[in-house]
C-alpha cells in the first residue's frame, strides 16, 4: 500500500491508527488504493453517515471516486438543509417586522393580460423566490429593506423574474430571472411596473 504510505508520511495530522482496521480489511482482500487522500476522506464519510466500516462492500469500492463523490454530495445536501432551516428560523423571527415594514402593500399586483406582477407578501415567498429562481432576495433579507419593495412577475403562475422597486425614487433598481439573468421578458415587465406606479404611492399614503 504505496499510496497510503507515502500519504501518512507527508501528512502528520492525519493518524495512521484512524484508518488501520480499514487498512487492515481492504490489504486482505487484496485491494490496494490508488488515490490515499481520496481514500481516507471516503473512510471519514462512512463513518459520518453509521456505515459499517468493517465491511469489505464499502472499504472496497469498484470506483473509488463515484462512491467518495456520492457521499460527499450527501453531506452537501445535508449542509444546505441544515442552512436552510437556520435561515428560515431567522426569517420567521423577522416576520413580525416584515408585517410591519410591507403590510401597507399585501395583496398589490397588476397586469397586462399576460404578465401578473404581484407584491411578495411573505418572508417564506422570499425565500422560496429565491430558491425558485437561483438568486439572492431570501438569503440577503431583502424582505427587512424599508425602501424598496418586492415584486414576483410571473406568466400563469409561473415564475419569470423577481423586481425590487425603490420607495424613494420609484425606479425599478433590478429584475432579475433565473440566475439572475434578464429573460426575453425583462422590458415589458419593468415598463409594467412603471406604469402602475400610482397603485404603489396610493397604498403608501393608505
Amino acid at each position: 500500500q504505496y499510496s497510503l504510505l507515502s500519504y501518512f508520511i507527508h501528512h502528520s495530522s492525519k493518524s495512521i491508527s484512524t484508518y488501520w482496521n480499514a487498512i487492515r480489511i481492504a490489504t486482505r482482500n487484496g485491494y490496494m488504493v490508488g488515490d490515499a487522500g481520496i481514500w481516507c476522506d471516503y473512510i471519514d464519510l462512512l463513518r459520518y453517515f453509521g456505515k459499517d466500516t468493517n465491511s469489505p462492500k464499502y472499504i472496497c469500492p469498484a470506483d473509488l471516486k463515484a462512491e467518495h463523490d456520492k457521499y460527499q454530495n450527501k453531506v452537501r445536501i445535508l449542509q444546505e438543509q441544515k442552512k436552510r432551516m437556520e435561515q428560515m428560523k431567522r426569517a420567521r423571527e423577522n416576520e413580525a417586522r416584515f408585517r410591519e415594514l410591507k403590510g401597507k402593500f399585501f395583496g398589490l399586483e397588476f397586469t397586462d393580460g399576460t404578465i401578473v406582477v404581484r407584491v411578495l407578501d411573505s418572508v417564506e415567498a422570499y425565500y422560496d423566490e429565491g430558491n425558485a429562481l437561483h438568486h439572492c432576495v431570501g438569503q440577503c433579507e431583502y424582505y427587512l429593506k424599508p425602501n424598496t419593495l418586492v415584486f414576483s412577475a410571473r406568466i400563469e403562475n409561473k415564475r419569470v423574474e423577481t423586481v425590487e422597486l425603490s420607495l424613494e425614487t420609484f425606479k425599478v433598481l433590478q429584475s432579475r430571472g433565473l440566475c439572475n439573468k434578464n429573460t426575453k421578458y425583462h422590458k415589458r415587465i419593468m415598463n409594467l411596473v412603471h406604469k402602475n406606479i400610482a397603485l404603489v404611492r396610493k397604498r403608501m399614503t393608505a
